[in-house]
């Protein structure tokens, strides 16, 4: 009896001892949770940049390219054999030199005999054929020997005074290029001259809808036929404004609406709404509201973030 009783009594003390120890558990549980709470830092990352108060130019690049627009075809002047040819592809030719000589059938024939006969007629002698232009050889049909007609074609020059640059223009950027206006010609090694407007082709191209047009070279360049250039076209120009860069603007998914994250304090950034106006490869002008140069904004960390948030700086612009 005595042994019954003690293990009923063993057991009902053991019971208010499991239960403090349980309650002792869950408190140092709950509080390694409140120091765990308390260690998780909810501020956001962030670098900083502030408004830049340079020009800004919005431009487009279109593809042009370098062609000498006309081409002259020498012709033989007579019937007869080159007895001479000065000319060869690539060559450099001035207004006035001396290409080909033609002997006519009759002149190679009975030239000696009738000279004999009369020195003072020097019939025989060669018919010359000149350049009319300068310019750079393109091709020669002939060689020295051939028999030519009247009228056949003996080898093409460029005209350098015809060296263009052809710049095919989307017919909605029309309003952007004058006559007479300056523009920039970047070319594939990165140097940059200058081509003024002058004159427009009176067609479109019917399938990409592009009006050609013509830009002459200002100075001498080495630029040679069919090299595909860049032409700067400028659409618009502001030089007192205020702009921001590209990744400090932020705006929803239909790109109605747009806005900035601006630093209020040292550790919290707010949503500012915002109207921008031109806009190039890597800056946005901000036309509203007025910034300062002391304005702090969110340069990165500001994408899908609440209206407001704790930051923490990481680097400033």
């Amino acid at each position: 009896m005595k042994l019954i009783i003690g293990v009923l009594m063993t057991n009902s003390m053991k019971k208010p001892i499991l239960f403090f120890i349980l309650i002792a558990l869950f408190f140092i549980s709950c509080k390694n949770s409140n120091e765990s709470e308390k260690a998780i830092d909810a501020s956001v990352p962030v670098t900083l940049t502030s408004i830049d108060t340079n020009s800004v130019e919005s431009y487009i690049d279109l593809n042009a390219t370098a062609a000498y627009l006309v081409k002259n075809v020498i012709k033989a002047n007579a019937t007869g054999y080159l007895n001479s040819v000065n000319v060869a592809s690539n060559d450099y030719v001035s207004n006035g030199a001396v290409l080909f000589s033609i002997k006519t059938r009759e002149a190679k024939v009975l030239g000696n005999t009738i000279n004999k006969i009369d020195p003072s007629l020097n019939f025989g002698g060669a018919i010359k054929v000149r350049a009319n232009t300068n310019g750079f050889v393109t091709s020669v049909n002939v060689q020295q020997g051939d028999y030519v007609q009247d009228g056949d074609a003996l080898v093409t020059i460029n005209d350098t005074n015809s060296f263009a640059i052809v710049l095919s223009l989307p017919y909605e950027f029309k309003k952007y290029v004058s006559i007479s206006e300056e523009l920039t010609v970047i070319l594939p090694d990165s140097s940059l001259v200058k081509a003024k407007v002058q004159k427009y082709m009176p067609t479109v191209d019917a399938t990409s809808q592009t009006q050609s047009v013509i830009l002459k070279v200002i100075g001498k360049h080495d630029i040679p036929e069919n090299l595909i250039v860049k032409v700067r076209i400028n659409k618009s120009s502001n030089s007192k404004t205020v702009s921001l860069p590209k990744a400090a603007v932020l705006s929803n998914e239909t790109e109605t609406d747009f806005w900035i994250m601006k630093m209020i304090n040292n550790n919290t950034a707010i949503k500012i709404p915002i109207k921008k106006g031109v806009e190039t490869q890597d800056k946005v002008e901000i036309l509203s509201p007025i910034l300062t140069p002391e304005d702090k904004i969110l340069l990165s960390g500001n994408y899908g973030v609440a209206d407001t948030i704790k930051v923490k700086v990481i680097k400033a612009d």
